[in-house]
């Protein structure tokens, strides 16, 4: 049976101060629970608790991370308006 490709996906965190994270994995809970732990990026780790304000599936990890890339190229307005006109599925717990 073929091993099945991990799904990637982009993802945008709003931290304690009001400061958006932008970043690419394969297991967004998993990553979104390393980043409220605090041992998470060292950006997120300063800026606790975050929470999960944005998520959109990815075709490959490149692809993930080209899209990652062009989301931080994005002014806060841009990022905000994303959030608002397209929010994740689910609810952060």
């Amino acid at each position: 049976m073929p091993r099945r490709a991990p799904t990637w996906h982009v993802y945008v965190l709003r931290c304690g101060d009001g400061s958006l994270y932008t970043g690419a994995t394969n297991d967004v809970a998993r990553r979104l629970a390393r980043h409220a732990a605090g041992e998470g990026a060292r950006y997120t780790r300063a800026r606790l608790p975050v929470v999960l304000v944005y998520s959109e599936r990815a075709g490959d990890r490149s692809a993930a991370l080209r899209r990652e890339a062009a989301l931080k190229r994005l002014t806060r307005a841009e990022k905000l308006a994303l959030v608002a006109a397209r929010p994740r599925r689910g609810r952060a717990r």
